[in-house]
């Protein structure tokens, strides 16, 4: 199934949001000496090292290159033991559903105590506004459960997790180490700054905005030097253009609305310049 619904997102969302300044995803490469990160079409995936040990943040498509890309950052599909996932959706689970090509059919998988009712039926996914329900996902990966202000430890990493329900009913951001916040499908970056993720993938876009609004209280209270990283678009330390916008949602139907980056890619699922060389040579820049 996993592999299938890949191909048809690439099919149906490349026709979709061609030109529509919409998906920016980082190329392949590091964010810095702890954070490296893989693009599948539109969507990024992300590695944490730290003592020498590295585990995932979200698990992409069902993609055909993955191992080769992950070769360009140095990193051994065997040697992840355990995966952060924020939410359930194929973007983001891909590589470890049933039908997959099996490249961490051992790991531990970490997931949000409400997400995983998704992946047992006793909820359905949905989206274009409850319109249409998308198939169940199914991961036979050993699962560890993580309920909202939970703090745990992977090694010596300090994992916090954060509900954050709207895109979908049980999503998890993460912050690792008090200085990197992994976001999934919650921040879109446009080219004025965040907004809330897009209105045509929500589960309830109201409940999206009062859950980000939440998560920008929690941070400012903190007053971390954070890394704030997404799914789709790329990273910022800067919170105040992470939050610019909580109380907006980004609109994909409308053409070029101000939530739009210019800069993106006209076909977010062209990969011509996700390269090895480029992979290789420095740091990925923030939005």
């Amino acid at each position: 199934m996993s592999k299938k619904d890949s191909k048809f997102q690439v099919r149906f969302m490349s026709f979709a949001f061609q030109g529509k300044e919409i998906f920016k995803p980082l190329n392949t490469g590091f964010i810095d000496k702890r954070v490296s990160c893989i693009r599948e079409y539109v969507a990024n995936i992300y590695f944490y090292t730290k003592d020498g040990y590295t585990i995932m943040i979200d698990a992409g498509y069902n993609y055909d290159r993955l191992a080769e890309k992950m070769q360009w950052i140095n990193i051994n599909p065997k040697d992840i033991k355990e995966i952060l996932i924020t939410h359930q959706d194929t973007d983001h689970v891909g590589a470890i559903e049933k039908g997959s090509d099996g490249l961490f059919s051992e790991s531990i998988i970490y997931i949000g105590r409400i997400e995983n009712e998704y992946l047992e039926g006793r909820k359905r996914r949905k989206v274009f506004w409850g319109l249409h329900k998308l198939p169940q996902v199914y991961i036979d990966n050993k699962k560890v459960l993580i309920n909202d202000d939970q703090v745990f430890h992977i090694g010596n990493i300090k994992i916090e997790a954060f509900l954050v329900p709207g895109h979908s009913w049980g999503h998890l951001v993460y912050l690792i180490d008090d200085a990197y916040l992994f976001t999934g499908d919650t921040i879109w970056f446009g080219a004025d700054g965040g907004y809330a993720f897009l209105n045509t993938l929500a589960e309830d876009r109201r409940l999206q905005i009062k859950s980000l609004k939440r998560l920008e209280e929690i941070l400012r209270k903190r007053n971390l030097s954070l890394k704030i990283i997404t799914g789709h678009t790329g990273w910022t330390d800067d919170i105040d253009f992470a939050f610019a916008h909580t109380d907006e949602i980004c609109n994909s139907l409308r053409r070029k609305p101000k939530v739009h980056d210019p800069k993106a890619p006209y076909d977010g699922f062209d990969e011509r310049y996700d390269t090895e060389a480029n992979a290789r040579n420095g740091f990925l820049d923030k939005c």
